[in-house]
């Protein structure tokens, strides 16, 4: 939040529409991961009228938080009429999901397999699978993730100061990056997941994700360039790609 804001109001973007948009937006992210969850990993689900609900035992995937909570953010952007670039929120998402991580060390989850590299997890019996079972240390893929998403938003915003990207193209890097990442992280961890030939789903739903992120930043710097060529021949001043005003307006260079 305090991120996102900085970046928005840097625009000239009013910070209440931060917190308006993320009152509805972050319970929309829990509902969407929540969906996500249940759909995607079914026999997970516990098995009470409740278990579809419980967030509490079983999980959220970010794919359907990030998906409901953009759906819902859209319309309460919509519904004040301003016009923001998702590009804002881009790095505030990386820090949040890193953080998130944090809780995976203290309820000793979302490890990786067996490891006796130095800044190897230590996992206490009772929360080790069944498999590795006298297996002492795993790698501490959440870590791996922190130091990825805050990395990640890092580079986004130094690429966002020092580079011309256009609109929506930073957020797309943040979908492809973020993706790529969990292809790697998915094929480490080794708690309960459900498979297709072989591999973890959420290794294959991370590579299309990723796909699809790339594809979206191609097309949004292509549309850019487009307008940059209609202003050399006489069009309307692009202006600063990926930054846009409250009212919608591009702001100058």
């Amino acid at each position: 939040m305090w991120l996102t804001k900085r970046r928005w109001t840097a625009t000239g973007g009013s910070s209440s529409l931060v917190d308006e948009v993320a009152l509805w937006g972050v319970p929309a992210g829990i509902v969407g991961g929540r969906i996500y969850f249940d759909l995607t990993t079914p026999k997970y689900i516990p098995p009470h009228w409740w278990g579809l609900f419980a967030v509490w035992d079983g999980g959220l995937g970010i794919w359907g938080g990030v998906a409901l909570a953009g759906v819902v953010a859209a319309w309460r952007i919509r519904r004040a009429s301003a016009s923001v670039t998702v590009d804002a929120a881009a790095p505030g998402l990386l820090m949040a999901s890193g953080i998130g991580r944090i809780d995976n060390y203290f309820n000793q989850e979302l490890f990786g397999g067996p490891t006796n590299l130095p800044w190897a997890l230590h996992v206490s019996p009772a929360f080790r699978p069944a498999a590795y079972a006298n297996s002492p240390s795993f790698h501490p893929t959440f870590l791996y993730e922190l130091i990825f998403d805050l990395a990640l938003a890092g580079a986004l915003i130094w690429l966002g100061h020092h580079r011309r990207i256009g609109a929506s193209g930073l957020f797309a890097l943040y979908v492809t990056g973020y993706s790529a990442f969990r292809v790697f992280e998915e094929s480490l961890r080794v708690d309960p997941s459900q498979y297709f030939l072989g591999l973890r789903l959420n290794l294959y739903v991370a590579g299309g994700v990723a796909l699809f992120g790339a594809a979206w930043f191609a097309i949004s710097q292509r549309r850019g360039h487009r307008r940059s060529t209609s202003h050399l021949d006489g069009g309307t001043p692009p202006g600063l790609p990926g930054v846009v005003s409250a009212t919608g307006d591009r702001l100058p260079d």
